[in-house]
């Protein structure tokens, strides 16, 4: 799948199975406690999205997906989103 294996690491193996986002490293820095965190991706825009690929970081991989894949993991991870979920239920 293509969420579980875009181009070598995950997209789930950071931001989670069902991309809620989890803490990928605790280290302490000064004497206080610091996380790195992959953030939360099931509940933005696409817009947003898609930026995340073209900004430079230091800790996301370049995957060099095509704009299609992109869409593909996109609308396969909101749909993960379990507050998605709940809405469209109750709308029922």
């Amino acid at each position: 799948m293509l969420y579980q294996n875009p181009r070598g690491i995950g997209c789930n193996k950071c931001h989670g199975d069902n991309g809620e986002g989890m803490v990928m490293s605790i280290y302490i820095k000064d004497g206080k406690e610091k996380e790195i965190k992959a953030p939360r991706i099931n509940n933005i825009s696409i817009h947003k999205f898609l930026m995340a690929f073209k900004k430079k970081s230091n800790l996301m991989p370049t995957y060099f997906l095509t704009q299609k894949e992109k869409a593909h993991i996109y609308y396969y991870i909101t749909s993960k989103n379990s507050d998605n979920q709940k809405r469209v239920s109750n709308e029922d």
